[in-house]
């Protein structure tokens, strides 16, 4: 007789065997070669090439100490995984709307220093290539009151 333990495992070992075998599939570009890694995705629909989007993100929570902002990288990886798709870039139009604890990731390095116990704010060089690609920023001006910014 099997043991009940030994099959209940099995799902979990199955899906954590290809989980990390996966990520080898994401890679950078093609507009963003640092940061905004995306996989390849087959489709039965693809996006037409006169696809136009228009989205805003919104960017509350802060970064962790020395690490890019997850949402500020969501954004490259959403203009790489388009272009990669054939839309071109200039029919990709991004808008960040940041508040809360996510505001000092906009500050410059030396404000963000000090409020950060002297870390680096590892989101800025992400922050002026985004905006570089039209990519617009936009602080609330309750938490920039709120923060001191």
């Amino acid at each position: 007789m099997k043991s009940p333990i030994l099959f209940a495992l099995l799902p979990l070992l199955a899906i954590a065997q290809p989980a990390s075998a996966q990520m080898e599939k994401f890679k950078t570009g093609p507009v963003f070669e640092d940061f905004g890694p995306t996989a390849p995705v087959e489709t039965d629909v693809p996006l037409a090439k006169d696809t136009v989007f228009k989205i805003a993100f919104d960017l509350a929570k802060g970064a962790d100490p020395g690490k890019l902002n997850r949402s500020i990288e969501s954004a490259a990886r959403f203009i790489n995984m388009h272009v990669a798709a054939g839309v071109p870039e200039k029919n990709i139009q991004l808008a960040i709307v940041v508040h809360g604890g996510a505001s000092f990731d906009l500050t410059k390095s030396e404000f963000f220093a000090t409020k950060k116990d002297g870390a680096e704010n590892a989101s800025a060089a992400a922050i002026a290539q985004l905006q570089k690609h039209g990519v617009e920023f936009y602080l609330c001006g309750q938490s920039a009151a709120a923060h001191g910014i």
